[in-house]
This record gives C-alpha cells, structure tokens and sequence, in this order.
C-alpha cells in the first residue's frame, strides 16, 4: 500500500510510518518539521494547520490507498491552531480524499471526546470525529488513552519525569487512567489497513485496567529500579501555578506537558472500555506491568526521567541568568563596568560602548534561549560570547582570576551548562 501518515515526526505517526515501511508499504509522511533521521524524499514539510481547503491536500493524495491523521497538539499557543489541526485541516484533508476516491481513512482523536469535552483540545478533536463520519468513506476512529512507548513524548514522558522525584506531588481529584501500549496502537492501525476489514466504527484504546495516578508513576518507579517514593498532595494553588507557568513556556513555543489542558484532562481521567477494541481486531491490550517487564531498562531511560522535568528549569534559568545581566550591565552595574573598562586601559565613551554594546548582547541572547525557534542559536551565541568575555578579561583585567567570589572561575561550569542544554535540546 502507499499510505499518507499525517503527523509522521510525531510519538504515534513515527512508529506507524516505521512499522509501514518495515512491513514493505510505501510511506508518504507529512508534519511541521522534517523526519528525526535521514532527510526523506517521501517526507513532504508543511504546516497542516494552514491546509484548509480540499485543494491544498489534492497534490499530496496521488496515489495514496489511505490515509492515517494523527496530527495534534495540546493548546493554544503561537504557531499552534488546536481548530486549525484537529478540524478544519483534518476536515478538509477527508473531503478530498472523498473527491480522490481515497476510501479508507483512520483518524486518531481521544479517549472520552464523544462523551464530554472540557477543554478546547477534547471540543476540537470531536469536530474532527464529526467531520469524518458524515462523508461517505471508510473510516475508523481510534480514541487512545494516554500512549506508553519505548520512547516518550508528551503525558508519557511526564510519567517518567514524575517517577525520578524524590517526592510525588499528586493533584487533588486526579482522575483514573488506563495507559495503553504504543505497539498495541500500532498494531490497530496495520489491522484497519488490510484489505476487507471492517469499517466506519469508533474505538475506544484504553489499557485493561483503570489505576490511579500514583500506581502508574510507581510501576515507572518500579522499572526504573528506584524505590517508592512518598507522596504528598498538591494544593489546587499551587498545581495551578505550574500549569500556568507550562502556558507562557508554551507561548514561546516550548511543548510542555504541564498545562492548563493537560490539568483539566488529567482531573477527568483517561478511561474506557477495551472490549469493543479486542472484539474488534483480536488486539488484547496489555498491562503496563506486562509491557514494561519486556522492556529492559537502560541508564539512558534513568538519564532521562531524571532530566525531564530539570530541563525546562536549565533554559529559563540561562534565559534568565543572560537578560539579567544585561538589566544590571546598564543598571545597578553600570559604574562596575566602567571601573572594569578603565583598569584595562579603555576610557571615556569606548568604554560605555563596551558596557552598553555587552548589555545588548546579553539581553538579545537570553530573549534568544527563551524562544523555542532561536535557542539553539542563543545558546551556540552564548557559548562564543562566553568565550569571548574569557579571553578579554583575562588580557585586560587578569586579576579576576584571583577574585575570591571566582568571576573567572565560574565561567567555565556556565560553558558546560549551555553545552549540555545543547545537548537536550532537542524534545522529538
């Protein structure tokens, strides 16, 4: 088969794109950003957010023998159109396939969108559901619960962030979940794809048993090979502080999983019927014990439970540390510099440019490491201007390598720091 993959870079519509292509299908993926490997000619880079007519998805159907959409996203933000992906684009992709003669058509949404919709991301995701069931093509949508995978994005990676404190806070009124296994939800999708099967039905892909939020961050616990850990519960306060503190990061275009819909949707829980789906397709969902219990653990799997939740405190505290430097260059600091200008020699109005020029530097790198789209350019200006300030104050004021606060000292620790927010960059 030639399938369309929509949402190919992403946890769920990489492993089907995967497992398509490994069983010999042609893949034809579609996403925002390009394949995490090798540049792909059969990987076509669009924002599916902007597709909103049949005739912007015509081009892309030559071919195809069906299409898999598992394009999503959680909330609002810059960039990110929560409509735009699960109804209006979804919605007009499925008119042209029904144009192009396209009949089979899977659509990923979420488990529980047909019986309430809280937020604007379970609201939009039924849109699309209605969009699809009222044209005359063979469909089926599957509603997943939160998806448990080798790797880890999203609800699942905070799973394993939460498994790595040493304390776990829980939110009060946390809903039940049945976590379902990344490969059992593949192994749907290559089900629904064969000739012959049956169509139009809506499924439910929930795992086999409802537990409670502190039972699945202990069975991570328990894999990680770390001891229980205690809990303690959270205050509606202060869980809704770090919610809200996930929504500005998430205007500057980082992808938390702590926001304010992830919060409503985790007070409603993710629970379902799983029967319906095995009589469907055979397919009996397995437990998280099960599935962990086939999966090794690896130091790389500890490296990153214990980073996840540390990340976004690296790249704010580097955003913060560069802007306000600059504040307090031109500040409080400014007769500081000056005086550190004139003990190496540079006098007058050079060495106000040179406070004034570094203060603008600073700023402009922290804003940088701030957003999303420029950090890695923030941090890779950082490391130059770092460097720089180390050779310069070294030539001209030498005796900071002497200063009993370690001026100098501490430079090269705040190296490595920006090389290893570097190195965890990347969170797909």
């Amino acid at each position: 088969m030639r399938v369309l993959v929509v949402g190919a870079s992403g946890f769920i519509g990489a492993a089907i794109a995967s497992r398509l292509r490994a069983q010999g299908d042609e893949v034809v993926g579609v996403s925002r950003r390009g394949p995490t490997g090798a540049p792909s000619a059969d990987h076509v880079v669009l924002d599916v957010s902007r597709r909103r007519t049949p005739d912007d998805w015509r081009p892309h159907l030559r071919g195809i023998d069906a299409v898999v959409y598992c394009a999503g996203t959680l909330q609002e933000a810059p960039g990110e159109s929560l409509d735009g992906v699960h109804h209006t684009a979804a919605a007009a992709l499925f008119a042209a396939c029904a144009a192009a003669a396209v009949r089979r058509v899977i659509l990923f949404s979420a488990i529980g969108a047909d019986r309430e919709t809280p937020t604007a991301f379970s609201r939009t995701k039924r849109a699309g559901e209605r969009a699809l069931m009222a044209l005359e093509l063979d469909w089926v949508i599957l509603r997943p619960s939160v998806v448990i995978g080798r790797g880890a994005s999203g609800g699942s990676a905070l799973l394993r962030g939460l498994a790595a404190l040493p304390v776990l806070p829980l939110p009060a009124n946390a809903g039940a979940l049945q976590v379902v296994q990344l490969d059992d939800v593949v192994e749907t999708v290559l089900h629904f794809l064969k000739p012959g099967v049956p169509a139009r039905l809506a499924l439910d892909l929930p795992g086999p048993h409802p537990l409670p939020l502190d039972a699945v961050v202990g069975v991570f616990r328990r894999w990680l090979g770390w001891r229980p850990a205690p809990t303690v519960a959270l205050p509606a306060w202060l869980g809704s502080i770090a919610f809200r503190l996930g929504d500005v990061a998430g205007w500057f275009g980082w992808r938390s999983a702590i926001r304010s819909t992830a919060g409503r949707e985790l007070l409603r829980g993710a629970t379902g019927d799983p029967a319906p789906w095995t009589a469907a397709t055979g397919i009996a969902p397995r437990t998280l014990d099960a599935a962990l219990l086939a999966e090794p653990v690896t130091v790389q799997d500890r490296w990153f439970a214990s980073l996840y939740l540390l990340r976004p405190w690296v790249f704010g505290v580097l955003a913060l540390f560069w802007f306000s430097t600059g504040i307090v260059s031109v500040g409080p600091g400014w007769q500081n510099g000056i005086g550190l200008m004139n003990e190496g020699g540079v006098f007058g109005w050079k060495a106000a440019a040179v406070v004034v020029a570094g203060a603008l530097a600073d700023i402009g790198i922290g804003i940088a490491i701030a957003w999303r789209r420029t950090a890695r350019a923030g941090l890779l200006l950082a490391i130059l201007l770092t460097a720089i300030y180390l050779l310069i104050g070294t030539l001209l004021v030498p005796r900071l390598w002497n200063d009993p606060l370690g001026a100098m000292l501490k430079i090269p620790p705040i190296l490595l720091l920006h090389l290893a927010a570097l190195g965890i960059l990347d969170d797909r």
